[in-house]
């Protein structure tokens, strides 16, 4: 899998994460995804392979940095609880992939009960309108119910078109 591939396979995991928000605070280089507004990846976005920034449990993250030498301690972030893997495809996909889920399911862990029970029923909501509307919506609402619209900057216009036409005819999305 070449390297843009593999930043666009990281980006689609997180963002098909329940709950999960795109954002770029950082600037145009960075793709923050983030579950009840706290932060669980951030990918950058220059020149290729690129990399992940995950949260981390400590003792795993050691570990980790001592297996790979591509797996360091988190760029700018707490480097205890932060790893910081560069996408050449030394670590294996598939493991990159499970280090998106244990960042995923820590911050979720970290969520008080009413957040969580809150994206519970977000979820629910969520894939009972796209099932009546099929509108396809996937990522964190606004508040029009849509992806998009809480002030976070969206993808370039050709990544999304498939599921902006069905948007369109969408009672919801206006």
């Amino acid at each position: 899998m070449v390297a843009d591939s593999r930043r666009d396979r990281v980006m689609a995991a997180c963002g098909a994460k329940p709950g999960s928000a795109e954002d770029y605070p950082f600037g145009d280089e960075v793709a923050v995804f983030k579950v009840a507004g706290r932060m669980f990846a951030l990918v950058s976005l220059g020149p290729a392979p690129g990399s992940v920034s995950l949260k981390c449990d400590p003792g795993l993250a050691a570990g980790l940095r001592a297996r790979y030498a591509v797996i360091t301690p988190g760029y700018h972030l707490s480097k205890r609880h932060w790893n910081t893997v560069m996408l050449d495809g030394s670590v294996p996909d598939e493991e990159v992939l499970e280090l998106v889920d244990h960042s995923y399911d820590l911050v979720l862990a970290g969520l008080t009960r009413p957040q969580r029970n809150k994206l519970i029923t977000w979820q629910a909501t969520r894939l009972s309108h796209a099932l009546a509307c099929r509108c396809a919506v996937v990522s964190d609402p606004g508040p029009g119910g849509h992806a998009g619209e809480a002030g976070a900057r969206e993808r370039p216009e050709a990544s999304r078109a498939p599921t902006r036409a069905r948007m369109a005819a969408c009672p919801v999305a206006r």
